[in-house]
């Protein structure tokens, strides 16, 4: 009995390890994603006045990099299993950097978006990357908890981005550059630098952990091994990568998770450019003022968080935040600039919390050797909201002068996911059985059990 309760204990202290060592470097990547994606919402005005990229054409290169993301999305994660997530996390962190500070030297339509298709290329495999590592290390208890803090941090990188996009456009002029060119070339370039760090201060596996003791790592590495034990056992069947693709859960997975993409994606290329409607905005102020819906979203996912902890069910949850998406959106589209901000804040609490709530339901069925395959079919297919979206909204900017017909169909979109949520199958805390789309996707890959 004294070892099985050493055994709890060390497993516990190690996951808290975990989480105040790793967990800091994970979110520190991933300000850096959130710089390199949205920094052209910034920097659009700019570059229509300096390179003559107008809105469409804007669009439609801010959206080629999710194009690429999906492409790639899967071609990366097997690569991701064959290398490690500590390898190919650095090897993704610096291939967008690199891509991200060339972006500095743009000077026509084609080249913007050739390297828009090249940055998304260049971070395909990121998010699976993360989880997958997250998988190997902490217990299936915590995992949620660890995805959640990650994907908040996503609201926070947001919330500091637009202050530090308007700073570096503040120095318009420095050494001979634009703004826009200090904007993409410091951030391209803050990545390369983190990229390298991470490969020295990441461990690959819990063996090579010099801040856990001997007894943790064995307690840490004996209880993801029965997880995965558990899992195989639970699993019947057989299922691959390919045929993930013809599950219904998943592809109802994947309609949900797109639409919570056009409204994340849409807010961060469009939200500078509706906040500069806004008399008296200028650079810096515009990227001030862009950070307050990301920072009302970090508190709403808070307590969406504490909320969830509590929840039997993450479906009811996930239709509210869905639904407070919509009717903000819906809102923001018929007020003022100014009262547009507002409801653009709220509309962020609700479509950035519905992001956690989502990832806590494939994650509950998930066995752990499809979990990496089957979140980059997800986040793949799902992140083609992120096309959708900013390329939608330049068209109906170019045609209309406007974006507000686009605000319109975000809400409508948010509307309908929160109305196929309850087609969802889900894993109840309260022990209840496991829907048989949800064994399916526990099966292991074969040749891997």
């Amino acid at each position: 009995m004294m070892s099985v309760d050493n055994a709890v204990s060390d497993v516990a202290s190690a996951t808290k390890k975990f989480f105040k060592r790793v967990l800091p470097i994970m979110l520190v990547m991933l300000v850096c994603n959130q710089l390199n994606r949205s920094n052209i919402g910034y920097a659009q005005d700019h570059l229509q006045a300096d390179v003559g990229i107008g809105a469409a054409a804007y669009g439609f290169g801010a959206g080629l990099f999710f194009i690429a993301y999906a492409i790639f999305e899967l071609p990366s994660n097997v690569m991701m299993e064959k290398y490690g997530a500590k390898v190919w996390l650095t090897r993704i962190m610096i291939s967008w950097g690199t891509v991200s500070f060339l972006m500095a030297f743009v000077q026509n339509e084609t080249m913007f978006y050739v390297l828009r298709f090249l940055l998304g290329a260049a971070e395909a495999g990121f998010f699976p990357a993360v989880i997958f590592y997250f998988a190997r290390w902490v217990p299936a208890g915590q995992r949620g908890k660890a995805t959640a803090i990650f994907i908040a941090g996503s609201s926070i990188a947001a919330a500091i981005s637009g202050p530090i996009a308007g700073m570096l456009l503040s120095l318009h002029g420095a050494l001979g550059l634009r703004g826009w060119q200090w904007l993409f070339g410091f951030e391209g370039a803050l990545s390369v630098v983190v990229g390298c760090a991470v490969f020295f201060v990441l461990d690959a596996k819990i063996r090579d952990a010099k801040w856990l003791s001997p007894a943790e790592k064995d307690a840490l590495s004996a209880a993801i091994a029965d997880e995965d034990a558990q899992h195989a056992k639970a699993g019947a069947g057989t299922a691959n990568r390919w045929k993930m693709l013809l599950n219904p859960q998943i592809l109802l997975l994947c309609g949900i998770y797109f639409s919570v993409q056009l409204s994340i994606y849409a807010n961060t290329f469009w939200l500078p450019s509706i906040i500069k409607q806004i008399p008296g905005t200028t650079d810096l102020t515009v990227g001030f003022l862009s950070s307050i819906p990301w920072v009302c979203a970090v508190f709403a996912m808070y307590f969406a968080a504490k909320l969830q902890d509590k929840a039997k069910s993450k479906r009811p949850l996930l239709v509210v935040a869905l639904l407070v998406a919509a009717v903000g959106t819906f809102a923001a589209a018929v007020a003022s600039p100014v009262m547009a901000l507002v409801f653009l804040a709220i509309a962020a609490m609700g479509f950035k919390s519905a992001s956690p709530l989502f990832w806590t339901i494939p994650q509950s069925g998930l066995h752990p050797l499809v979990l990496a395959p089957a979140i980059a079919i997800i986040n793949s297919l799902g992140n083609l909201g992120g096309f959708v979206a900013p390329f939608g909204f330049g068209i109906i900017k170019e045609q209309t002068g406007s974006v507000i017909p686009g605000l319109f169909a975000l809400a409508a979109a948010s509307t309908i996911a929160a109305g196929l949520v309850y087609f969802l199958k889900e894993r109840r805390t309260d022990g209840g059985e496991v829907a048989q789309e949800e064994r399916v996707m526990e099966a292991p890959v074969p040749g891997r059990a």
